[in-house]
């Protein structure tokens, strides 16, 4: 049986707010992606807020038509929180996943996964509206496996872990707690049946140990980190170092 191998999501989002600066149609998004694509990323993931101060909608639709008309065995991943127009920009766009995310309108970014027990039937019925209309869900989660056991009675096919605590710890004894806590909760999640993703604060250095803990993880979506090594490296060059950080070596 061959190993499983995490794959890479790229998350487009800071290549967005960077070109938003100037109003300018440069950084490309989609040029980005696509060459990140040619690169092998399993998928691109966007995080579209009200705001637009990153991903616009207009962003959604060509990513969603540079996917299946050029890359039709890739995916495309959109997070944010289930509003009414969210839900229904998602029907338009139908990605092949949904990653539902509790954040305030105006948040940075994501910094907490979902009190599942207090929100557990508002998770199930939009999780079952998507579901339904042929959108795989993940629900964003904190580093628990109990939220993760929960989770699964949503009926929502995956997880998403919150990995920043790990991910911006650098005290040894604390990285170790938090490595061990994503690792219970993700063996948690495949106990009950979900596909385990990862997000947040990940870098080619923190990735290794984890996936070299863990090998139920499916997908880790990495924007921050890979976009600033993009500087350095180029964005094919940058895939590739983070799929070798992953596992993922496949040609």
């Amino acid at each position: 049986m061959l190993e499983n191998h995490a794959k890479l999501s790229v998350n487009v989002n800071a290549i967005a707010q960077l070109r938003n600066r100037r109003d300018l149609p440069w950084p490309s998004v989609t040029g980005l992606s696509r060459i990140a694509l040619e690169a092998g990323a399993v998928g691109i993931t966007v995080h579209p807020r009200p705001d637009e101060r990153h991903i616009r909608r207009t962003d959604v639709f060509e990513l969603e038509e540079l996917i299946r008309s050029d890359w039709p065995d890739r995916e495309y991943n959109i997070e944010g929180y289930p509003t009414e127009d969210f839900l229904r920009l998602c029907e338009a766009a139908r990605p092949d996943q949904v990653t539902l995310v509790p954040d305030l309108p105006g948040q940075n970014t994501s910094d907490h996964g979902w009190d599942v027990a207090a929100n557990f039937e508002f998770l199930r019925g939009v999780v079952a509206r998507l579901q339904g209309a042929a959108m795989r869900v993940s629900i964003f989660i904190d580093a628990d496996p109990a939220v993760a056991e929960l989770a699964a009675r949503t009926a929502t096919r995956r997880i998403e872990i919150y990995t920043g605590p790990y991910g911006h710890t650098f005290d040894p004894h604390e990285n170790k707690l938090r490595l061990d806590e994503v690792v219970a909760t993700a063996a948690a999640a495949a106990a009950a049946g979900l596909g385990v993703n990862i997000g947040h604060d990940l870098t080619l250095a923190n990735l290794p140990p984890l996936v070299g803990r863990s090998k139920v993880i499916n997908e880790a979506s990495i924007g921050h980190a890979l976009i600033a090594d993009t500087m350095l490296y180029g964005m094919a060059e940058t895939v590739r170092r983070y799929r070798a950080a992953l596992g993922d070596t496949d040609a």
